[in-house]
């Protein structure tokens, strides 16, 4: 472990992704409308580099800067890698949407690395400050992101309902963060954890402020009862910044409940333990059965994400090392699945329409095999159906909380696993056994096709030879957790 009291090394992603979106926002002052390729180009090569970096500066374990309010260890290295690889796929994927209405300007590539820079503070705060920084510059770029199409209704009043909500759940969040340092008079998540621990801390102010950020991070991750924003904004998003809502986010929000919970206030675990459970049970129940009514895909995949996030939030519950792994793999793994689910969407989705419904989605391996076989893998996943990497997550997690002794707990997400199956076979029928309504051709981007073929077998591929991702998490976790 290092420490250093203003060692910028740690933060050289982050510097450096601030400096090439201020040059790409500079540079669009200077482009012609014919010209804006570039900035595509630049975007993904500040992504590619940013990554490098990220490679290269995460090599020497654990290292502590800004006075101990950040840290660079392989968990957030781990994380960044992921955040910035989703986002790279998300520009691919999106080209020709942000093309056909209108999207394709350099506010829509500065927000979405704006929130990636977020992102990567988030999952290396180690101070609760620049936690809420982190949190708060992610936040305010997807508020933004969301309502981008101007033009579309539905997007403007996304936007708003996210605003509002998310300002809600932030002075919530802030509110249990105040609590927390009036009761341990530090701010710092090493601190917090000793002075608790030593018994030292205030703890009916302590208690009140993780009521407080708990229901923050519920509404974070979209978790029941705090879910009431996602299907709205995955509806009324831009498909393209849908995808990144759905993605990346979950991956500092994962990181985020780790550290708070699992490092801040890990003594607290008899109480934050019911209250996450409570949290897991009611999302997967009530994502997987709110799920079978929709007939549109987006809000669909809304309700899924918050069973999903139900299983992230498992393994978070069981306090362990083996249910961290567990959550981290998951979580990396859905960000697969999203990325192929949304990207199918795309596929479908041409100028002035969307191919958000469930019956665009008929006969769609008639209309083309190879993507109707990317669909089942997708779907299967999504659905946790064995030789794909959905099933090995589920398996993953469910096999910390059964080594926690919460078999009935196991029991009962298992029996409403089965009921989500349901809507996910449903689209495979659709594709597969379903006359195709319409026979126009599917989306003509060879670099976004190309993409999602290969988003098909990486979760074929991992399904079938999961290890070498599950012994990373496992040791991403162990090095983190222990220092």
């Amino acid at each position: 472990m290092m420490l250093a009291g203003l060692n910028i090394v740690p933060a050289l992603p982050e510097t450096f992704l601030l400096c090439a979106v201020s040059v790409l926002l500079m540079l669009d002052l200077f482009l012609k409308e014919n010209s804006r390729a570039i900035l595509l180009g630049g975007s993904l090569l500040s992504l590619i580099v940013t990554a490098l970096i990220v490679l290269n500066v995460g090599e020497s374990g654990v290292i502590y800067t800004f006075h101990h309010m950040y840290v660079l260890d392989p968990l957030a290295t781990a994380m960044k890698l992921a955040a910035i690889a989703t986002v790279f796929v998300i520009f691919v994927y999106g080209t020709q949407y942000v093309t056909d209405r209108g999207m394709f300007k350099s506010e829509y590539y500065a927000l979405m690395l704006f929130a990636l820079m977020g992102i990567c503070v988030l999952v290396s705060a180690n101070n609760f400050l620049s936690m809420y920084v982190g949190l708060e510059l992610l936040s305010l770029s997807s508020y933004a992101l969301v309502a981008l199409e101007r033009d579309s209704v539905k997007s403007t009043e996304a936007g708003m309902k996210y605003f509002v909500l998310g300002a809600l759940a932030s002075g919530m969040l802030l509110y249990g963060i105040s609590m927390v340092y009036g009761g341990t008079k530090s701010l710092d998540v090493n601190e917090v954890a000793t002075i608790i621990g030593s018994g030292a801390a205030n703890m009916v102010l302590v208690k009140i402020g993780l009521v407080f950020i708990v229901a923050g991070l519920a509404f974070k991750l979209g978790a029941v009862p705090f879910h009431m924003w996602v299907p709205d904004v995955y509806h009324g998003a831009p498909t393209a910044v849908t995808m990144f809502v759905s993605s990346a986010p979950k991956l500092a929000a994962f990181v985020f409940v780790s550290r708070v919970l699992g490092q801040a206030l890990p003594a607290l675990h008899g109480e934050w333990q019911q209250m996450l459970m409570v949290l897991a049970v009611l999302s997967i129940a009530i994502g997987n059965i709110t799920a079978i009514a929709q007939t549109n895909l987006k809000r669909m995949f809304a309700y899924s994400a918050i069973s999903h996030m139900g299983f992230v939030i498992l393994g978070v519950m069981v306090n362990s090392q083996a249910g961290y792994a567990a959550s981290a793999f998951y979580v990396i793994t859905y960000m697969l699945m999203t990325l192929g689910g949304f990207g199918l969407i795309l596929l479908l989705t041409k100028a002035g329409f969307e191919g958000d419904q469930l019956s665009d989605l008929k006969g769609l391996a008639q209309r083309s095999p190879l993507f109707g076989g990317v669909l089942l893998l997708v779907m299967f996943s999504m659905a946790g159906i064995p030789s794909t990497v959905g099933f090995i997550s589920k398996f993953s997690v469910l096999s910390a909380v059964l080594a926690g002794g919460n078999v009935a707990l196991a029991v009962i997400v298992v029996l409403l696993s089965v009921i989500g199956a349901f809507y996910y076979l449903r689209i495979v029928k659709l594709a597969y056994f379903d006359a195709p309504e319409s026979t126009a051709e599917l989306s003509t981007d060879k670099g976004m096709k190309f993409a999602l073929v290969v988003n098909g077998l990486f979760i074929l591929a991992l399904g079938i030879l999961p290890q070498s991702l599950l012994d990373y998490c496992q040791q991403v976790v162990l090095a983190s957790f222990a220092s």
